[in-house]
């Protein structure tokens, strides 16, 4: 069976991402030979309708099912119309999510797990002179949420840097 798992790296070591249309990387695996490909996210950078067009990505590259971790509700509707099968994912490695995939162990989603415009943490619209405009209700949240992205953003960084560092180390030596 061919999925396709939301990451932060390339390859089945790389960590699974939280968020589907703006992630990084989707990786496709194919469940039964764990053969996969990386392809970068053509909507990472989108202005608007990310989760659509990601949607639309996977569903053209043939995935039978979606693993991922947060789910906006217009991705959601472009999947359930292509009766795709999409699973939550918390933490861990694409190579970990698969092997909970092939296990049984996630939850299948029958909708969206995040509000509208979720993935535009720290995209705000500009009005007067260049202010951000954010309601007062959501300036906690949002400014909670965008530290917490942005933590979670350097420990990936950490982790991608380390990896490199390893490879970078053992080229040397060969």
């Amino acid at each position: 069976m061919k999925i396709v798992v939301t990451a932060n790296g390339n390859d089945l070591d790389a960590l699974a991402s939280p968020v589907f249309g703006r992630c990084p990387v989707y990786i496709f695996v194919d469940t039964e030979t764990m053969d996969f490909q990386a392809v970068e996210n053509p909507a990472i950078s989108a202005p608007g309708g990310a989760g659509i067009q990601a949607a639309q990505f996977v569903i053209k590259h043939g995935a039978q099912a979606v693993l991922t971790g947060n789910l906006g509700p217009n991705a959601a509707n472009v999947l359930q119309t292509a009766s795709m099968s999409v699973y939550q994912i918390s933490e861990g490695t694409v190579r970990q999510v698969v092997e909970m995939f092939k296990q049984n162990r996630l939850s299948s989603l029958s909708g969206a797990t995040a509000p509208p415009h979720a993935g535009m943490a720290g995209r705000s619209m500009r009005g007067g002179q260049g202010r951000a405009i954010t309601p007062p209700s959501v300036q906690t949240t949002s400014r909670q949420q965008e530290i917490a992205d942005l933590r979670q953003t350097a420990n990936d960084l950490r982790r991608q840097l380390a990896q490199v560092m390893e490879r970078l180390e053992k080229l040397d030596k060969d």
